[in-house]
């Protein structure tokens, strides 16, 4: 074992970890090393454990992270690298001066090495070719994992195209880890009528492991003005222009064809932004079915949570008196909205 020295990593990079870890780096009980199977066959727990080859080369990302958790000791300090796309393609300086190579070999780079690892079959192939090594990763994935392999995030920063983190072990690792759904299509638990818990599909928008990184979104940064979550750097390059104009939601028909969701109604919304809604608006959300088309849509309001909360509390009580009728309005004008009036989602 070793103590981290100023000599081995970037004088910046110590300088963050010193500023935000709870652990003293001159302390006996700090293993440092780039070994991953020196650190995994060791016997001895840690206080610290500092690694930092990049997370990309490694195989068994969860496994390894589990490991890592098992080696420390109650809110223990994990600190540990990875290697963003972006920081990737800033890395490759001579390609991206070629205008229209360099998109069509980063696209080809973000499929090889980004979604082969999840398709079902060619993830076989991709890791008997890489052995897993250099695989393209996005900060909330990563994030996400470690999250859910019982740690709790302090801070993360970039340094010469690196993203350092640092994590602190919060719980045990639960066996078998649950797993995120990679496709393009999920489903997402959300409250129903009665205060039932549905799956609402929809469209991918964000990064795998985005879900375990909800509550640490809304502690650091809170709501935006639109009602998400502030500063969210889980969303995917393409998942802004998916939410801007619905089409992320259009697989919600499947739900309306269940019989879960109407076309319009409430947004179908998560436990937790359900928690935070005034007591009031809750007792009259779940007595209805939630819809594809909001109410703030419909009164082509602003999209703040303000606005939507009162569009939502107007349109249920409306409801309440005349519940056809008010659908039907609410229907046509917001296809009006949308189509003539170009109203666009946040």
């Amino acid at each position: 074992m070793s103590n981290i020295s100023i000599e081995t990593i970037n004088k910046e990079v110590y300088k963050f970890i010193k500023k935000n870890s709870p652990i003293e780096l001159d302390i006996s009980n700090v293993y440092y090393s780039k070994n991953i199977n020196e650190l995994i066959k060791s016997d001895i727990t840690y206080n610290s454990i500092n690694f930092f080859s990049r997370v990309n080369d490694i195989r068994y990302i969860n496994k390894f992270f589990t490991s890592i958790n098992e080696k420390l000791n109650e809110n223990g300090i994990f600190v540990g690298c990875m290697e963003t796309f972006q920081a990737r393609k800033q890395r490759k300086k001579m390609i991206n001066k070629i205008p229209f190579f360099r998109s069509i070999y980063f696209f080809s780079e973000f499929i090889c090495l980004r979604v082969f690892p999840k398709v079902w079959g060619l993830k076989k192939i991709y890791f008997f070719v890489t052995r897993g090594r250099n695989r393209v990763l996005s900060k909330a994935e990563v994030l996400g994992r470690l999250i859910s392999c019982g740690f709790e995030i302090i801070e993360f920063e970039n340094f010469d195209g690196l993203l350092y983190f640092i994590v602190k072990k919060v719980k045990e690792p639960v066996k078998p880890i649950v797993k995120p759904s990679y496709g393009p299509l999920y489903k997402m638990p959300r409250i129903g009528k009665n205060g039932k818990i549905i799956g609402v599909y929809k469209f991918r928008t964000m990064h795998p492991y985005a879900e375990f990184l909800h509550d640490y979104i809304l502690k650091k940064h809170g709501y935006s003005e639109s009602g998400k979550p502030a500063n969210d750097f889980r969303l995917t390059p393409w998942g802004k222009f998916f939410r801007r104009y619905w089409i992320d939601e259009l697989p919600q028909l499947l739900n309306v064809l269940k019989g879960e969701l109407k076309l319009v109604g409430v947004r179908p919304i998560s436990q937790r932004y359900f928690n935070d809604i005034p007591f009031e608006i809750q007792q009259l959300r779940i007595k209805h079915k939630p819809g594809c088309i909001p109410p703030y849509v419909a009164y082509n309001v602003a999209s703040s949570v303000e606005s939507v909360l009162k569009a939502e509390k107007e349109y249920l009580i409306a409801k309440e008196k005349n519940p056809y009728f008010t659908d039907i309005i609410c229907f046509i004008k917001a296809i009006w909205n949308i189509l003539v009036l170009r109203k666009r989602s946040a």
